[in-house]
């Protein structure tokens, strides 16, 4: 019989695994950007700063901060 020890150790289950535990991290360092740059869009936008200004100081596109402050302003 096929028990769940003999499938964790095949070629296949391996390389799933490691995909998945890939994509799974990926996936993480994407959310803890994007709540990084909420905060920082956040912030800046209290001290006044225009959405250009922010953009260059967070090296995002324009549209990308415009989308991103748009998105704070629907949580509000």
């Amino acid at each position: 019989m096929f028990t769940l020890s003999d499938l964790k150790k095949t070629k296949v289950y391996q390389e799933a695994l490691a995909e998945g535990e890939q994509i799974g991290e990926a996936k993480g360092k994407e959310i803890g950007e994007k709540k990084t740059n909420l905060k920082a869009i956040s912030n800046m936008t209290r001290l006044g700063l225009s959405l250009e200004t922010i953009a260059k100081y967070l090296d995002l596109p324009l549209d990308e901060v415009k989308r991103l402050a748009k998105e704070l302003k629907k949580g509000d």
